[in-house]
C-alpha cells in the first residue's frame, strides 16, 4: 500500500494518478480544510478515467505537525511519498514554512521509522542545492552553502532534506528528488501554475536569469520508478532541461497565440515594481506578488545537470515545448467552459 502526503497539490496528484493508473492502491493523507477539487482538476486533465481513478483514492485525515496522527494512518503502509510542502516567497510565511517543510517532514520521517516503513520518496527541490560558488553543472556532488541571498522557502526544504538524510541514518530506506520548476495543467493560481495565467492575459516583460524545468508527469514516473526499483539513499535532480526565464515565457506565449515578451525588466525595473507593489499591498489587502526573494530568483542564473536520472533510469523527458503545449491547450478548454 501507498501513502502519499501533498496529494491536494501538483506533485502530489501526479505521483497519485500514476499509482492509480497501474493499479497500485493509493492512501492519500487530507486536511479537513483540504480542497479535493485541485486534485479532480488535474486528473480530468491528464486521464480519461478521472472520475473512477480519484474515487478509488483511499482519504485519510492527518496533519504533519501531529505525529500521533501520522502514526496512525501508517498502519499498513510499505511506501510513503512525501510531496506536501508549503511554498512561499514571502517573509510573513517564515515560521508556516519552517513548520510544514522542516518539523513537518521531521514527524513524519520519525513516524516511519517508528512503524518500519519500506522505502520513503522525499519531494525536494533544486532550491535545496544553493551553492554561490557553483553556478553551471550542477548535480547531486553539490551540497548547500549558506548564502546571503538564500530564500526561507530554500532554507526551509533544506532542514526538510536534513531530516531524511537522519531518517537514513537510522535505517529508513530513502529516495530524494529535486525538481526545477514543475510543469502541469489543472491548477493556475499556485506555483507554475500562475504564469499560464499572467501570459495569458499578455506580458511584455522578461528577466535575464535562467533555471530548469520538468512536467509533473516526469516527476512522478521517476519518483515511482526510483522507490520501486530501490535506488535507496541517494538523491536525483529531476529537470527536463535548463531555460532562460525568457524562453520559458516566449513558448507559454506562443501556446497562447500572444505576442512574445520584448521588454527586459533589470534590477533596477524589478526594484520599483516590488516597492509599488508593496504599496497596492498595504493599500488593498492584496498578497505582494514581487518581493525580494522573486527579485533575486527573477536574475539569478543556475545550471543544473540530469545525467545521473538519465543514466540509472534511461529515462527521457518530455520537452518543454510539448509540455507547454498541452498545458496552454488544457487552459484553454478550462476558459472555454468558464464562459
Amino acid at each position: 500500500m501507498n501513502l502519499i502526503t501533498g496529494v491536494t497539490g501538483i506533485v502530489g496528484a501526479h505521483v497519485a494518478l500514476r499509482l492509480l493508473s497501474e493499479g497500485k492502491p493509493v492512501v492519500a493523507i487530507k486536511r479537513m480544510s483540504s480542497d479535493l477539487s485541485k486534485t479532480k482538476s488535474i486528473f480530468s486533465c491528464y486521464s480519461n478515467r478521472a472520475d473512477e481513478l480519484f474515487l478509488s483514492i483511499q482519504w485519510v485525515e492527518a496533519d504533519l505537525c501531529d505525529i500521533y496522527s501520522l502514526l496512525d494512518v501508517l498502519d499498513g503502509i510499505e511506501s510513503v511519498y512525501h510531496c506536501a510542502g508549503f511554498v512561499s516567497f514571502h517573509s510573513k510565511h517564515h515560521s508556516l514554512m519552517h513548520k510544514v517543510n522542516a518539523d513537518g517532514t521531521a514527524n513524519l520521517v520519525n513516524a516511519c521509522l517508528e512503524k518500519k516503513i519500506k522505502a520513503f520518496c522525499y519531494v525536494s527541490s533544486i532550491a535545496t542545492l544553493q551553492n554561490p560558488d557553483i553556478k553551471t553543472n550542477i548535480d547531486e556532488s553539490v551540497y548547500w552553502k549558506s548564502s546571503p541571498v538564500a530564500s526561507d522557502y530554500a532554507i526551509s526544504k533544506y532542514n526538510g532534506e536534513r531530516e531524511v538524510w537522519r531518517g537514513s541514518e537510522e535505517g529508513l530506506n530513502v529516495v530524494i528528488v529535486n525538481p526545477g520548476i514543475v510543469l502541469s495543467a489543472g491548477i493556475y493560481n499556485q506555483s507554475s501554475g500562475k504564469l499560464f495565467g499572467t501570459c495569458y492575459k499578455g506580458n511584455p516583460f522578461y528577466t535575464n536569469g535562467s533555471s530548469a524545468t520538468v512536467d509533473a508527469r516526469d516527476v512522478a514516473a521517476c519518483m515511482v520508478m526510483l522507490t520501486e526499483k530501490s535506488h535507496f539513499n541517494q538523491r536525483f535532480i529531476l529537470i527536463e532541461n535548463n531555460y532562460s526565464f525568457r524562453e520559458i515565457l516566449s513558448c507559454i506565449h506562443r501556446g497562447f497565440g500572444k505576442k512574445e515578451p520584448h521588454i527586459e525588466a533589470g534590477k533596477m525595473t524589478l526594484s520599483a515594481g516590488r516597492f509599488f507593489d508593496g504599496l497596492k499591498s498595504k493599500l488593498t489587502g492584496q498578497e505582494q506578488l514581487i518581493t525580494k526573494e522573486t527579485v533575486i530568483s527573477a536574475l539569478d542564473k543556475n545550471f543544473y545537470s540530469n545525467n545521473r536520472i538519465k543514466r540509472v533510469l534511461n529515462y527521457t523527458f518530455i520537452p518543454l515545448n510539448d509540455s507547454i503545449a498541452f498545458i496552454c491547450q488544457s487552459f484553454l478548454e478550462n476558459q472555454r467552459k468558464k464562459s
